[in-house]
């Protein structure tokens, strides 16, 4: 069992590390507001984990994956709000360019809450959650017992890769504080953000 733990700590540390929405949403959190409000956009999205991972356990993830009106409700609402990210990203970076200081353009509202809708709305979690979690659980747990493990250790990897990538993002916080530089980052990252978002709309289950 030991060694089907690692060998799913493996395949999920290398999925968590693959660059996607959660990402994105947190780079320009940490960017724009520095390594506090970073941290608690992490904390939103592995709130957003814990969240799938229950409704997984409880069977409701596989009930959303397998009901085509539930799956596009819930990845066009989640596509919304990363191409709303996006575009506030992007406007504040021509607020920039106009003279408005870096400050008064960072983004608005909660991070945690920022970090959980933009989890919370990601259908993709759910099919991940239910598609894959199940061939990684160790064969001497019951499913329950094997699927929670698999989430918690999911939430945990998730909280260590992004922290120090927050970490990381606050060392060179003064070159991003650079008006050239910070007006590129928030292009750069809205552009992705809104590419993340018609790419979930343009997701299937």
């Amino acid at each position: 069992m030991l060694v089907q733990l690692l060998a799913a700590a493996g395949v999920l540390a290398v999925l968590t590390m693959v660059p996607g929405p959660d990402m994105a949403v947190v780079t320009r959190r940490a960017v724009a507001c520095g390594w506090r409000d970073g941290l608690r956009t992490v904390g939103g999205i592995s709130a957003g984990l814990l969240t799938w991972g229950v409704l997984t356990v409880a069977g409701l993830a596989a009930l959303l994956a397998a009901s085509a009106t539930a799956y596009t409700v819930v990845k066009l609402a989640g596509a919304a709000y990363l191409v709303f990210l996006g575009v506030q990203s992007l406007l504040a970076g021509r607020r920039d360019r106009t003279g408005t200081p870096p400050s008064t353009a960072a983004p608005k509202g909660n991070p945690w809450r920022t970090g959980l809708v933009s989890n919370v709305f990601n259908p993709k979690v759910a099919v991940f959650y239910t598609g894959l979690l199940p061939t990684l659980a160790p064969s001497g747990m019951s499913p329950h017992a094997g699927m929670a493990v698999l989430v918690l250790l999911h939430v945990a990897l998730t909280l260590v890769w992004l922290s120090g990538y927050v970490m990381v993002l606050a060392k060179a916080r003064a070159l991003f504080e650079r008006p050239v530089v910070r007006r590129a980052m928030d292009r750069v990252t809205g552009v992705v953000l809104i590419g993340f978002g018609l790419k979930v709309a343009a997701s299937q289950p």
